[in-house]
């Protein structure tokens, strides 16, 4: 079809398909100018259905003819048999007897008739050295049978143990090795750690003031002091008080930082520190640097 641009009127050759029937919305490439182009009417050619299939026909069945009934022949009284007679109660019916068939008589003949006798078994090849002893030992009336237990092999056993617990004590000892033991072990962990080189504790017995508060307050207090033996300066790291009974089980800790962290030659660090709410059982205390 061709539309024109009411604007410039300039014409273009369109195919009808891309307008469409219903029309759309076009625009102008010379002027830039949009209108709505109505579409062409198409004519549609009548469409006739296909004819439906006819049905295919129905099978009439023939009737069937019944065949009369058979009538029973009819007979006189002189032809009609007589009623059977009915037993006399005082008289029980014989029992029938099957007839007895006739026996043949059978004989057998000893020498055509009876089985051979076996032959004994062949004596079994005696295996040479310490090959016949371990088959005679296999080889026993005691074997295992289906319905019996195998027996078991104490030495196996024993051995297999013994293996399982070389290996469990290898994997054990390389795990302490490499990573330590653990902290639940009374073994893990010492309560205080190792000595510092040229720092010395001073912290005497009788300077430890144990006894209960008029209130009914557990105390505490421990003093002492911390000296630099040595002729260079030292870092002064925490320590740990631990209180013991008289098991010599521990039952309070607590830690103490110094106040002075690093001392010259010759120089000391006193510490006084008491604490409160112990347990009763706590007796005597024991002073040393913090593990770790």
């Amino acid at each position: 079809m061709i539309i024109a641009c009411p604007a410039c009127t300039t014409r273009y050759a369109v195919p009808d398909s891309a307008i469409g029937a219903e029309g759309r919305t076009v625009r102008c490439a010379k002027c830039r100018h949009s209108w709505f182009q109505d579409g062409v009417e198409l004519a549609l050619a009548p469409v006739t259905p296909p004819p439906l299939p006819l049905p295919p026909p129905l099978a009439v069945a023939e009737p069937v003819v019944a065949a009369p009934p058979a009538r029973a022949p009819i007979r006189t009284p002189a032809e009609a048999p007589p009623p059977p007679l009915a037993p006399e109660p005082w008289k029980q019916p014989e029992p029938a007897v099957a007839p007895r068939r006739p026996v043949a008589a059978v004989y057998f003949d000893e020498a055509r008739d009876s089985e051979p006798p076996l032959a004994p078994a062949a004596p079994r090849p005696r295996l040479p050295g310490k090959v016949e002893d371990e088959f005679a030992a296999s080889s026993s009336r005691f074997d295992h049978q289906p319905p019996f237990r195998p027996r078991r092999n104490p030495a196996r056993l024993w051995m297999t143990a013994a293996i399982i617990f070389a290996v469990v004590c290898g994997g054990a000892a390389a795990a302490v090795a490499r990573y330590g033991l653990p902290t639940w072990m009374p073994l893990a962990h010492s309560t205080f750690a190792g000595t510092q080189p040229d720092l010395v504790l001073q912290f005497p017995h009788n300077r430890q003031d144990r006894r209960t508060l008029p209130d009914g307050t557990e105390f505490f207090g421990v003093s002492g002091a911390i000296v630099n033996v040595g002729k260079e300066r030292r870092s002064v790291p925490s320590l740990l008080i631990v209180l013991r009974d008289t098991g010599n089980r521990v039952v309070y800790s607590w830690e103490v930082s110094p106040a002075k962290r690093v001392l010259a030659p010759g120089e000391s660090e006193p510490v006084i520190e008491a604490v409160t709410d112990i347990p009763r059982s706590a007796k005597f205390a024991e002073i040393g640097w913090k593990p770790g």
